[in-house]
């Protein structure tokens, strides 16, 4: 076992010195359905998205499953909901249930809306001279609903999975039957109406492993990997995203004990598809289990890297605010309800 957890530590120190060797790289634009991309869990997104190896119940969905096996109670539930850049309203959800004390295993289900808000449509027209008219407001949506199952193989090692339906609905629009024709040869006639929407299915897995040394784990996570999928002539995956993190509690390696508090700091290396490599860091204050209080950094980002948050918990019910401050967008709020039983 020791052996595995030096191999491990030293991924993860590989990776993230990897970084910065990477950073002249621009890679952007290479997928679609970002929306699977945007953190939405208040605590997460407070302590940086660094999140891969932190017991979070049924949010854990969303970041390592297999962090899902970890909780000890027979249902967690938890709901977030936060307006993102440009109005866009995210609402996410996820119910974990944990049969015969987690001999089976754990189950969880999970699902994310997205509303991109009101456009106003607008179609080809010869009959009016600015060339178009008005065709009424579409809606674009998406939405993401998911399957998982984690389990703790051993007290030290636990594995997760989820299998998830993502669809994007970008409404209905006016094109030209035959794209060969120049512009001044089309008329009404040439054109049509064609749905812009699109399903695909998508897996999510994880794992999660306890070194034994205080309270030092490491994990990883792959999200979102899935086939091409297509949208007219361009072909694009989802946001594939591998993640590896180590955390611990510090207050463990005082020589002293401070009763009732702890102090975790975790770091996540990130290797996302569509943007060049990073690090998150975050770390989160616990006292009595009651308040906590959470910030976090991520790096290599052009327009937001510092995040804080808090969270107050009792008698199994929680209620989280995170805060990410942008330099050109508004700034973002998110809330989440947490409920343990």
């Amino acid at each position: 076992m020791k052996r595995i957890t030096h191999i491990a530590l030293i991924a993860v120190l590989a990776l993230g010195l990897s970084i910065p060797a990477v950073q002249a790289e621009k890679k952007l634009a290479q997928t679609g359905m970002q929306f699977l991309s945007v953190g939405i869990d208040a605590r997460a997104t407070a302590m940086g998205d660094a999140y891969t190896t932190i017991d979070a119940g049924a949010s854990s969905i969303f970041y390592n499953p297999a962090c899902m096996a970890l909780f000890n109670t027979t249902l967690d539930f938890t709901a977030s909901q936060m307006t993102w850049i440009a109005d866009i309203n995210y609402f996410a959800g996820a119910l974990a249930y944990r049969p015969k004390r987690g001999l089976y295993g754990v189950l969880g289900i999970s699902f994310v809306s997205v509303d991109y808000g009101d456009f106003l449509g607008t179609t080809f027209s010869r009959q009016l001279e600015i060339g178009y008219e008005d065709t009424g407001v579409f809606s674009p949506s998406a939405m993401a609903i998911g399957v998982t199952y984690a389990n703790s193989l051993t007290d030290r090692f636990s594995i997760g999975g989820t299998v998830k339906a993502v669809y994007q609905d970008l409404g209905s629009h006016t094109v030209v039957v035959d794209e060969q024709m120049k512009y001044d040869d089309i008329t009404e006639e040439d054109l049509t109406s064609e749905k812009f929407d699109m399903s695909v299915a998508a897996f999510d897995f994880g794992t999660f492993y306890r070194t034994g040394f205080k309270s030092l784990v490491f994990g990883m996570s792959v999200r979102n990997f899935s086939n091409e999928v297509e949208y007219e002539k361009e072909s694009f995956q989802l946001p594939l995203t591998f993640r590896i993190g180590i955390s611990a509690d510090v207050l463990d390696f005082l020589p002293f004990d401070l009763e009732g508090q702890s102090f975790i700091v975790s770091i996540d290396a990130a290797h996302p598809r569509s943007f060049p490599e990073y690090i998150s860091i975050g770390g989160e204050y616990n006292l009595l289990d009651i308040l906590s209080l959470r910030a976090g950094y991520v790096g290599n980002q052009d327009d937001y890297g510092l995040t804080a948050g808090f969270g107050v918990q009792k008698y199994g019910v929680g209620i989280h605010y995170s805060y990410s401050p942008f330099d050109v967008f508004d700034d973002i709020s998110r809330i989440s309800v947490r409920l343990s039983l």
